[in-house]
């Protein structure tokens, strides 16, 4: 992607999560120039890779399989300096564009949608050799109510609902047609990816 694509896709993300009247950190509006003038007291935010990240997942297809991303916090736990056990991220997801399917081995997450459109939520368990199990059913909690889909079932979530998803679960999403662009929240264990 060109740079001054990423640009537009940044102001167009600010904008966006402004209209939700979400007010993001300080380093999330600093400017190269400002990040130049910034010393060692910034180092929790460079090690724990916290801000923006616009990706295509390297497929050079931003508008079909592509996210905005914003790591607000996140713990580090391959570094002592930084004990959070936590992270927390805002995703901006548009309609025609997928997050592909991927588990985590380790890293349990909710999605949350935090407003606009409605989200549409893949799942299937893993098999033992990490294959798309597409025989078994999934046990799913949303919004703390348990609920068993069959493989491949999209859980649709409308603004305010939230998904948790378990280590080895395998899971995708796009947003709703004609629903919207959507701003979803991501709290987990830390992240490293």
């Amino acid at each position: 992607m060109k740079r001054s694509e990423i640009n537009a896709i940044l102001k167009d993300a600010i904008c966006f999560i402004d209209s939700f009247h979400f007010a993001l950190p300080p380093f999330a509006h600093w400017t190269p120039e400002d990040w130049r003038k910034k010393g060692s007291e910034c180092n929790e935010i460079r090690d724990n890779m916290l801000g923006w990240d616009i990706t295509d997942y390297g497929l050079g297809r931003f508008s079909e399989v592509g996210l905005v991303l914003v790591t607000i916090r996140n713990g580090n736990q391959n570094n002592s300096a930084y004990t959070k056990p936590y992270a927390e991220k805002l995703l901006i997801s548009q309609e025609n564009q997928v997050c592909p399917m991927h588990f985590h081995w380790k890293k349990m997450e909710d999605i949350i949608n935090r407003g606009g459109g409605n989200v549409l939520i893949r799942v299937y368990n893993s098999t033992k050799d990490e294959d798309l199990d597409k025989v078994n059913d999934v046990h799913v909690h949303v919004d703390g109510r348990e609920m068993v889909v069959p493989a491949g079932t999209q859980v649709r979530l409308t603004p305010g609902e939230s998904i948790s998803i378990y280590p080895y679960m395998y899971h995708d999403f796009e947003v709703e047609e004609g629903s919207g662009p959507v701003l979803l929240g991501e709290v987990s264990q830390c992240n490293d990816d």
